[in-house]
Parts: structure tokens; C-alpha cells; sequence
């Protein structure tokens, strides 16, 4: 969902002088969201994914692994990453508990086809496997791995301003006994640079509900991202929820550092 595009975007700053470029970068970025998905009752999510990446001059391949916490009734589980009102998967107990584990491991890569010229924007090509690690029978997944690849562009305006485009679609792996639907999803977002170090971002995002009934998750996420050293960045963002598909917000704050 939307933890893929928090550092999205960001310019990269030029190398120290004297200094090699790195080749591998780190991310941790905490996410905590909370909505009700259309269930009339609230379900809290903790998504705490470690990014270990590793960088090319045409691109980079990034391994997620990410611990999950999910409160609620049972009534919401995630279904690739993305919570969803249960109407094939887990079990609605009434009562509200605490499930804690590891969640689904992401393997992604990404190729960087075109940079910008002309009217042509910056253009990378992506691909994403999901590992299925999570426990399905504890609302964390579905216990199937998903593939799916996608696209993301980027032009500068000017000195100020980038325009995002992104889209994507995911073959939703599917238990036996359960009709689940592949998902696209798609983003448009404009950024403003305050300073070349300084950048906020705002973004629509839309997701195909994977279950037939449920709402697409619709938000806008609004990201900022700050450059300390051309190593080191921070990044905070906030989520506000659309429709019944999304979480009513959520809110994540992390950091990445490049060797």
C-alpha cells in the first residue's frame, strides 16, 4: 500500500566529494494506521518494515521484512499488506485481541528505463514478490505468495515542482476455497523541493479491493522527506482516508542511511 512510496521521489543528493557512492541503503520506516474498513468496528495496524536494498547505477533490489501488529475483533485481515473487511479469510471473534508476528517478506527490484530529456519523464520499471511468511489463521495474511510489477514516473517543473504518475498491478495468490481478485493500483502526486534537501509530496492513491463488496481503498498521503547528508534522510508522512476501504489515517516516521 502506501509504505512502497514514502521516499518516493526524493532527489537524490550528489556524492561527498572524495567519497565512493554507496551501494547498499537501509530504511526503517514505523507505520501506525486506524480505521474500521467497513466493519463498524475500529482495527489498529503497527507496520514496522526493516528495507535492506541493494543499489546499481541502473537500479536496485530491496528485500522488506516487516513485523505487524493488528488489534481488533478479527473482522479485518491483510490481505497482501493492504487491510481488508474479512469476508473469505481469518475468523471475526467479537472480542478484541492483539496479534503480533512476523509479516509477509517483500523481494522487489527496480530499473530505472528512462531519465528525463526533453518532454520524456523519468521512467522506472518495477517487479515485487511477496513471500508469504505471515500467519494466515492470525489475520496477517493469506498464506500465498503475490506477484506483481508496475511503473513509476516522475518529471521535474521548473526548479520547484515534480509531477508523480505510478501505477501497478498484483496477482493475488489465492487459498484454495477462496475468491480473492489480482489488484491494480495507481498514484498521482505532485512535489514541491523548499530547498534541494527539503521535499514535500502529496499524493492520490487507489487500490482494487482484492474481496468482491468491499470499497477500493482511496486516500491521499501527504509525505515529507528531508535529506540530512547525502547518506543519511528522514521521512515523516500522514494518511486520510477516502473511503471505507482505507484506514480512516495513519502516520509513519522513518529513516534511511546509505554505505
Amino acid at each position: 500500500m502506501l509504505f512502497c512510496l514514502l521516499l518516493l521521489g526524493a532527489e537524490a543528493p550528489e556524492p561527498e566529494p572524495g567519497k565512493t557512492d554507496p551501494t547498499w541503503q537501509f530504511a526503517l520506516t514505523p507505520n501506525y494506521s486506524s480505521g474500521s474498513y467497513g466493519t463498524g468496528t475500529n482495527t489498529t495496524i503497527v507496520y514496522v518494515p526493516l528495507s535492506i536494498q541493494r543499489l546499481f547505477r541502473d537500479g536496485d533490489v530491496a528485500l522488506v521484512v516487516p513485523m505487524v501488529s493488528v488489534t481488533g475483533d478479527g473482522s479485518v485481515t491483510l490481505l497482501s499488506g493492504v487491510p481488508n473487511r474479512r469476508t473469505t479469510v481469518g475468523t471475526a471473534t467479537g472480542a478484541r485481541v492483539t496479534q503480533v508476528g512476523l509479516g509477509d517478506l517483500v523481494l522487489r527490484g527496480r530499473y530505472y528505463a528512462l531519465d528525463q530529456a526533453d518532454w520524456w519523464p523519468t521512467v522506472a520499471l518495477i517487479a515485487r514478490l511477496k513471500i508469504p511468511t505471515a500467519q494466515s489463521g492470525r489475520g496477517l495474511g493469506t498464506g500465498k505468495p503475490d506477484e506483481g510489477f508496475g511503473i513509476e514516473s516522475s518529471r521535474t517543473l521548473g526548479e520547484k515542482w515534480v509531477i508523480f504518475v505510478d501505477a501497478g498491478f498484483t496477482f493475488i495468490g489465492k487459498p484454495a476455497g477462496f475468491n480473492l481478485r489480482n489488484q491494480w493500483n495507481y498514484d498521482v502526486g505532485l512535489g514541491y523541493y523548499f530547498t534541494k534537501a527539503l521535499t514535500l509530496s502529496v499524493y492520490y492513491e487507489e487500490y482494487r479491493a482484492v474481496t468482491q463488496g468491499n470499497q477500493n481503498p482511496q486516500d491521499v498521503l501527504i509525505s515529507l522527506n528531508y535529506d540530512w547528508s547525502p547518506r543519511m534522510s528522514f521521512n515523516a508522512s500522514t494518511q486520510v482516508g477516502l473511503s471505507d476501504g482505507a484506514p480512516d489515517y495513519a502516520l509513519s516516521a522513518g529513516i534511511s542511511v546509505k554505505y
